[in-house]
């Protein structure tokens, strides 16, 4: 594979992006109640809880469920993790159940109180959880991936870890030092998106782990001013749109 032609075709698909070539380009993170309306503290929650329960599953219905929870006043506490962690399991169950935010009654409700407790009960805001961290993305990684691992469940996980922390910078307000090394998620249409560009072959697809997809990105980008997150809304609109877009 040719490294530099590689990055001018991805220096291509992030101008298509930009310009609106790729066809529909709407993120399911932008069901949201107006990234300005919202305080640091809850825009930060908005953008992290629901994706915990991002498992197997429609993400534009899990937005459009978290934006009718946010916007219910009875609802809405489930973003307030010192209001979650005083409820109960029940009140939290029924709240998060009501608009189908969350579609498993148990384990989704106890990942969701999991995480609230954990943040409140060890920094007591989101806010002053990424103030801890003073906003460095290798910190987070630690934090989150290593020794508070337990503390947020399925949030941990490689690659929704990479992705969440890609939407906290995109969507949530948080500016991440350290920003390059956020890895892009292999997910269906990012893997389809590696076979297509010649990253792996379909074979290797099959076979290989999404570590290792992402692993081949970051190498080739390296010393690009291309970071492999920035990849990662091109490529997903590009595949789920057809590839209606030709490389030139």
């Amino acid at each position: 594979m040719d490294k530099t032609h590689f990055i001018q075709t991805c220096s291509q698909l992030l101008e298509a992006y930009k310009n609106g070539f790729l066809g529909q380009t709407i993120m399911p993170e932008d069901s949201n109640p107006g990234l300005e309306k919202m305080t640091p503290e809850l825009r930060i929650a908005y953008f992290t809880l629901p994706m915990a329960l991002n498992y197997q599953r429609d993400s534009y219905n899990l937005w459009k469920a978290a934006l009718k929870t946010f916007n219910d006043p009875k609802t809405k506490f489930v973003f307030e993790v010192d209001k979650v962690v005083e409820k109960s399991e029940l009140e939290v169950r029924t709240a998060l159940l009501k608009y189908k935010l969350a579609l498993q009654p148990n384990k989704h409700i106890r990942t969701w109180i999991v995480i609230a407790k954990t943040v409140n009960d060890h920094w007591g805001s989101f806010t002053k959880f990424f103030d801890f961290i003073s906003g460095d993305f290798l910190i987070l990684k630690e934090i989150i991936n290593v020794k508070y691992k337990k503390g947020f469940p399925y949030l941990s996980g490689p690659k929704i870890f990479n992705y969440w922390s890609f939407i906290m910078s995109t969507y949530g307000g948080v500016k991440l030092s350290n920003r390059q090394f956020i890895e892009i998620a292999p997910d269906t249409h990012i893997t389809q998106c590696s076979v297509k560009l010649g990253i792996v072959t379909e074979q290797e697809a099959k076979i290989i782990s999404k570590e290792e997809i992402s692993k081949r990105w970051r190498d080739i980008l390296e010393d690009s001013d291309i970071n492999p997150i920035d990849m990662h809304s091109p490529l997903w609109f590009w595949s789920r749109n057809g590839f209606i877009y030709q490389i030139k």
